[in-house]
């Protein structure tokens, strides 16, 4: 059995029956997004902090530039000078 592939309609034939071969299209998503987001918020839970979040996750990139040796280092100077990760602590990598 062969599977069923509508076919849509084309400009050509809107043009033929006497239209424009233009299709009014509209589509309003505002009340999907809103939908969406209300369930991402729902799904963090009342007990998300974001603020507790970025705090974590600053330290979390403290920990890993700290304790570098002279070419990690280096390779790591370089990486900010060319501007691929952020200057933490002003351009040596966190002690």
């Amino acid at each position: 059995m062969a599977p069923h592939t509508p076919s849509l309609p084309s400009p050509d034939d809107n043009a033929a029956a006497g239209g424009s071969g233009l299709v009014d299209f509209a589509v309003d998503l505002t009340s999907q997004e809103v939908l969406r987001r209300a369930q991402v918020m729902e799904a963090l839970g009342p007990e998300w902090d974001p603020v507790e979040v970025l705090l974590g996750e600053e330290a979390a990139y403290d920990l890993l530039y700290s304790g570098l040796d002279a070419q990690q280092q280096r390779l790591y100077d370089d990486l900010v000078a060319a501007g691929v990760l952020p200057d933490r602590g002003h351009g040596r990598a966190a002690a």
